[in-house]
This record gives C-alpha cells, structure tokens and sequence, in this order.
C-alpha cells in the first residue's frame, strides 16, 4: 500500500533543502562573476586558463568547497580558494563570498595594474607648440609617433 505521508517527508535524494555538493567548474566561474557569460567561463576552461588543484580542467567538472583554482583572465592572475557554491549569479557582494583570493595574487594583481598604468603615462604631449628648433629636429626625425 502507498503511504501518502511517507511522500509528503521524503524530498529524495535530489531535495531542494539540499545545498549541492558539487557546481560544473563553468558554472561557478560564472556566478562567482570571473566571466561575463557561461560560455565565455566555458571557453576559458576548455582553453587551459582554468586550473582546479593545478592541473587543467574540464567545463564539467564539479567544484567542491575548498578546492584550490588558478583562473588567467586577460592580463590578470587569480590564485583562489572556492567558500562557497552557487549556479546561479547574483549582486557582485554575494559573488565575493564564493571564494577568497590569496594575498599574494593580490598583490601581483595590484603590482602589474601600477605597471600598466605607468607605462600609459609614459607620453607627455608638450605645453606649448614647437620652436623652430624643435621643428627642425622633428622634421629630420621623420615622423616621430612611429617610434
């Protein structure tokens, strides 16, 4: 005989009560807000800038709490722990609770963003309009924005 109590309690194994175990690696890159889009978290992994335990990985594969990730994102490096397990993207507050960052990658991060910044100070373009001097020194250079 069916119990229909028994099937009101049991929730089974797939329970929304239950907070999932594992997260698909593309996924968690996406919510934690690394990415813009899934598929550009997926295309990420699938091209080696992903590193689970340091080794690469696949878009499929379940992230766990404590798992240690290494993600390239243009020109920044990120060495992180995951916190937290999340499929779906909420406020950029809540994302930041996903994972923490080493402070050494902070650091890193910080360095090479002041060595960018600088290098785009490097030109200063001049106050005034050159003199015929300095005219006559461009005019043997050549043309000096192709140096």
């Amino acid at each position: 005989m069916h119990d229909a109590f028994a099937d009101a309690t049991d929730n089974g194994p797939m329970s929304s009560h239950d907070a999932p175990t594992t997260v698909r690696l593309d996924l968690w890159l996406w919510a934690a807000r690394f990415f813009k889009t899934r598929s550009l978290a997926k295309q990420a992994v699938e091209t080696g800038k992903v590193e689970v335990g340091g080794q690469r990985a696949k878009a499929a594969r379940g992230v766990r709490l404590g798992d240690s990730l290494k993600v390239t994102r243009g020109d920044e490096h990120f060495e992180i722990s995951v916190l937290g397990l999340s499929d779906n993207r909420g406020p950029a507050a809540v994302a930041r609770t996903l994972y923490e960052e080493s402070e050494a990658s902070r650091l890193e991060r910080e360095r090479v963003r002041a060595v960018r910044a600088a290098e785009r100070t490097g030109y200063h373009a001049p106050d005034t309009k050159p003199d015929k001097r300095a005219r006559r020194l461009i005019r043997a250079l050549g043309d000096i924005d192709s140096f």
